[in-house]
């Protein structure tokens, strides 16, 4: 009766994270490509959760807004958005940094499909939809984390004086 009780009267906290799929690994289509600088877009977090996009301190609104326009002015789908995070990032910065590149590319999905197609990004058809995602791949990098080697030893072995 007691379980009963609680299971009712209990509040269940649901997790927030990132909706991705990441892609199928095929080795058939796995190859190195040469990336030129002017088609990578470099986004970084530090320690003290303060972003920049391309060396430049920005707010997550700015971020949205040179992802969009970085991502547009590539006439071809060669570009690639570089994210970086310290180790001390919090969740909240890195998933809000995340949310402004998705809400980039969500905004020019949206205007291509009412330019293009004359109506909403969720009312296009399947074929409709592979040419908008064609047209603007999320190409997005993960880079290591940097920071502090010493937050990244395991505890049990700073503790013990222990290096990995």
């Amino acid at each position: 009766m007691l379980l009963v009780f609680f299971l009712v009267t209990s509040s269940m906290d649901s997790d927030k994270g990132l909706g991705r799929r990441l892609a199928p690994i095929d080795d058939e289509q796995q190859e190195l490509r040469d990336v030129h600088r002017s088609d990578v877009l470099q986004i970084r977090l530090d320690g003290r959760d303060s972003l920049f996009c391309d060396d430049r301190a920005v707010n997550y609104a700015e971020l949205q807004q040179q992802v969009e326009s970085f991502v547009a002015s590539r006439q071809t789908d060669r570009h690639i958005i570089a994210v970086q995070a310290d180790r001390h990032t919090s969740y909240d910065a890195y998933f809000e940094m995340q949310n402004a590149v998705v809400a980039a590319y969500r905004a020019l999905r949206e205007k291509m499909a009412r330019r293009q197609y004359g109506h909403a990004l969720e009312q296009c058809s399947q074929e409709e939809l592979e040419d908008i995602m064609q047209r603007y791949p999320q190409r997005i990098s993960e880079g290591q984390p940097y920071g502090d080697p010493e937050m990244a030893t395991p505890h049990s072995q700073r503790e013990k004086g222990g290096t990995p």
